[in-house]
């Protein structure tokens, strides 16, 4: 793999508001997603997804709420452009969202299951949706899965018409940050729009594939706090953020916030940490073993002091 291009500017998209409550058992009321949108804002997030594609409507009365509290937040959402009812989405997204995406599924084994039929239903719902705001891109689900060349082709097709992001997910989270590295190299040599990366944890490679993806060069990753999200969840914001942060990428992010933001999202979502989590966990700067007592540091990835967490040496 390359070297890092040291301080490159990735963007972080938080999707916890809304891969969050694909959860089992998690249901943030308005109240609860208003402050976790706040303590997102305060760590200096530049971006959060905020509408899912199932419940548009619903999600857009609470980007309503979100815009009358002025953060600095940029509101970001999802529409099925294969959706009958997509123009309508498309029309009220465009009044209080800051960007939305439009997303087509590149595996034939969901439906549109023709190929030009997928091309055509993504292609006129973008047309339609550049009618009423500036700032729309297209997703492409199972982009791991699908066929390299047909990802290539309705991808290309899309900025054509006008898509300014393409977004790129490992849907069911089987991939590898060896070929998410090279589909991500791969696109960025063709596409001249920004191209971001949605990972999930299936296999536990989410924090890696990701990483991979900002050093093939992706100009943004979708994370959530404390992993949250469908199944096995998505790639961590925590894990995510310091480890660009330690490669020398430059997310914007307030690595100190990392820590009370995990603890803000466990106490609203009522989903635990674990206390072996990366970064996070309440054992991460535990030590037992003897001879890890003489220098500590040794054996720590990064300095407690980045997260400014007290270093905890048991001796028991």
């Amino acid at each position: 793999m390359a070297m890092v291009d040291s301080y490159k500017k990735i963007i972080i998209r938080d999707s916890t508001l809304r891969e969050g409550l694909d959860v089992p058992n998690v249901s943030f009321s308005p109240e609860q997603k208003l402050k976790i949108a706040k303590l997102l804002d305060k760590a200096n997030v530049p971006e959060v997804e905020v509408v899912a594609p199932s419940r548009v409507l619903e999600d857009l009365e609470f980007v309503k709420r979100l815009r009358e509290e002025g953060l600095k937040l940029r509101t970001s959402g999802l529409i099925y452009s294969y959706n009958p009812g997509c123009q309508e989405e498309i029309e009220e997204a465009s009044i209080y969202l800051n960007r939305f995406d439009l997303l087509m599924p590149v595996s034939f084994r969901r439906k549109p299951q023709d190929r030009d039929a997928k091309m055509k239903l993504l292609l006129d719902s973008l047309a339609y949706s550049l009618n009423y705001h500036s700032e729309v891109g297209a997703g492409f689900p199972h982009s791991t899965q699908a066929e390299f060349e047909f990802l290539l082709e309705i991808s290309k097709e899309a900025v054509n018409v006008g898509a300014k992001r393409i977004t790129i997910y490992d849907t069911n989270g089987n991939s590898d940050p060896f070929t998410v590295y090279e589909l991500i190299k791969q696109l960025k040599k063709v596409l001249e729009v920004s191209i971001f990366f949605h990972g999930h944890n299936d296999l536990g490679l989410a924090t890696a594939n990701s990483l991979a993806a900002a050093l093939a060069g992706t100009d943004g990753l979708d994370v959530t706090v404390n992993g949250l999200g469908d199944r096995a969840g998505n790639a961590s914001f925590e894990q995510v953020v310091l480890s660009l942060h330690l490669k020398g990428f430059n997310t914007g992010v307030e690595i100190g916030d990392l820590r009370p933001l995990s603890r803000s999202v466990e106490e609203e979502s009522g989903v635990s940490v674990s206390k072996l989590a990366p970064v996070v966990g309440e054992y991460i700067f535990s030590h037992k073993s003897p001879s890890h007592l003489e220098n500590p540091g040794l054996f720590e990835a990064f300095d407690p002091e980045i997260v400014d967490s007290p270093m905890k040496i048991s001796k028991s």
